[in-house]
């Protein structure tokens, strides 16, 4: 029984084609592509106003020189809130409970992070491995530190997401079955568990 509450987190395939590779395309084709046309349809219209205002609030707390790297972080956000989304429907995947995807992802761009700090701003970069103050013979202890610390960093957030989303979509699978079960035999348990997951589904959504 256990196992077949596991295989909604494996990568299944149909007619030898990976389904993740579906479940990470699908998000593109589902936002419409702006006209040439000066006036744009309603939902156009709609979706640029939400993605202005998300990279408004995005771009915030970052200095004109970030500003550059909007797209790539928008198109990600975007890009993992879509599939996230999708993958709290009935019937569907979920490529980010696979810790691969995720790494995939965090990485690349931890290691572009790094690599442009310590190009652009070496003495601020390197500057984070030691904490102001230090004493004098603690300062060798504290690098190792500082520097296992940054190279786990991705590693570490990689896992997180994989975990809270596998652990949210195992529970509301475990809390739907349990209502199932319960409803011919003892319908007012039912309904509070169903309760219980109408509010862990509300939770998913905004892990989502």
């Amino acid at each position: 029984m256990m196992a077949s509450f596991f295989d909604q987190f494996a990568s299944p395939l149909y007619l030898g084609i990976p389904l993740i590779a579906i479940a990470i395309t699908l998000p593109w084709v589902l936002y419409p592509t702006p006209s040439s046309r000066w006036i744009n349809s309603r939902l156009i219209t709609v979706q640029g106003w939400l993605i202005n205002r998300f990279t408004n609030q995005l771009m915030l707390p970052l200095n004109m020189g970030g500003h550059k790297w909007a797209l790539l972080l928008v198109s990600l956000m975007v890009f993992l809130i879509t599939i996230n989304m999708l993958g709290l429907l009935p019937y569907t995947f979920t490529p980010t409970t696979q810790l691969s995807l995720n790494m995939g992802f965090a990485v690349p761009l931890w290691l572009a992070t790094v690599i442009i700090g310590m190009r652009n701003q070496p003495t601020v970069a390197l500057g984070h491995l030691l904490p102001e103050g230090t004493p004098i013979p603690l300062i060798p202890v504290l690098i190792i530190i500082e520097t296992i610390s940054l190279f786990i960093r991705p590693l570490a957030l990689g896992v997180r997401l994989t975990a809270n989303l596998t652990a949210g979509h195992l529970l509301i699978q475990l809390i739907a079955t349990a209502v199932f079960v319960l409803l011919p035999m003892m319908p007012t348990v039912a309904i509070l568990t169903a309760t219980v997951l109408l509010l862990l589904t509300l939770l998913e959504i905004a892990v989502a």
